[in-house]
């Protein structure tokens, strides 16, 4: 691909490589399946997925005259951050990519990556409702599903952690979350990313040993190196994928059986949740928690695992989690919105 096309960014100047036509002709088919012209944003970061996801998007956005913003969140957890954002900003408008950057102003400073990705997800989820948007593009890749899989194998996840990230999850009833490169390899994005950008940004955060994922990333390394591919990994997240949606069916109907859903009030039916396995009482009561109190993510396992011990225990126990207060009375559980104190 010449200097003169890739300052040129369009479908016309893929065809010159046959690779990156091959790639976006796969990306384009999966848009037309779920997006179908309507406005996306794109989650945008400056790492080799981010950008490789934004030069697709930007190629689709030129072939079927959809609207798409790409939406940089600056955490300002590094010194640079502000430094890092504005020269993304340059590298996409070479190629006349106009990237939004919005300013995080809440304090981070416990869970770090976790607490970085609610708060990252809250401000997409914003802008979208202001500008009508109904779906967030994120660069998730395979490495991303192998590297999750064993984090959450670290934590003593069940079959439904353990399964695929899904390609579509709601974020609520309007917007939703859409991953269209979960089978491409980072090594593919990071080939696209500098054919196109010529450079990425480098998180400085990927190489911080304090962070599990990142020694979760070098396991990775260490079992390839061992024999133990990646593939043979996501053949068995693929399994546990089906696996997953059987049990999502059988979840369906004993949620119907016990759990009452009022505006202000979950009422879970404790005699029927506890007379079930212990996956199935984990992840009913995750759900009602995440549904309640309108977040991306459930709370930890191993903190539903201890309210359930509680629950259990106590006939009239009260504690709270995950934003709700968990309140038993007799056969009843009832989750409402907990108050939090204004400074």
């Amino acid at each position: 691909m010449s200097k003169k096309n890739i300052n040129a960014l369009s479908l016309r100047s893929l065809k010159e490589n046959l690779k990156l036509l091959n790639f976006y002709n796969n990306f384009r088919s999966q848009l037309n399946k779920t997006i179908k012209k309507k406005p996306f944003l794109v989650a945008v970061s400056g790492g080799p997925d981010s950008l490789a996801l934004t030069a697709l998007s930007q190629i689709y956005k030129l072939e079927k005259k959809v609207k798409v913003s790409f939406v940089l969140i600056d955490h300002g957890l590094r010194k640079n951050s502000k430094k890092e954002a504005f020269y993304v900003r340059k590298l996409l408008n070479k190629q006349k990519i106009k990237l939004h950057i919005i300013k995080n102003n809440k304090i981070i400073n416990k869970n770090i990556q976790s607490e970085a990705r609610k708060v990252r997800y809250e401000l997409l989820k914003n802008f979208c409702i202001k500008k009508k948007i109904s779906y967030i593009l994120t660069g998730h890749h395979s490495d991303d599903q192998i590297e999750t899989f064993l984090i959450r194998l670290s934590r003593g996840s069940g079959i439904q952690g353990l399964s695929s990230m899904n390609r579509t999850t709601k974020i609520n009833r309007k917007i939703k979350i859409f991953r269209p490169l979960l089978n491409s390899k980072k090594k593919d994005l990071m080939y696209i990313a500098k054919t196109i950008f010529k450079k990425t940004i480098k998180d400085p955060s990927n190489s911080n040993k304090k962070y599990l994922r990142t020694n979760i990333r070098s396991l990775v390394s260490h079992m390839e190196r061992s024999g133990i591919h990646s593939e043979q990994i996501l053949r068995s997240i693929n399994n546990l994928a089906s696996s997953k949606q059987i049990l999502e069916r059988y979840l369906k109907n004993i949620s119907k059986d016990c759990l009452k859903k009022k505006k202000n009030e979950f009422i879970l039916n404790l005699k029927i949740l506890l007379s079930e396995p212990e996956e199935i009482k984990l992840k009913i009561l995750s759900s009602a928690i995440k549904e309640f109190s309108k977040s991306y993510y459930p709370p930890r396992s191993k903190k539903v695992i201890n309210a359930l011990s509680q629950i259990k225990s106590k006939n009239k126990a009260k504690l709270t989690l995950g934003g709700c207060i968990l309140q038993r009375s007799g056969n009843n559980l009832s989750l409402k919105a907990e108050v939090r104190k204004k400074h």
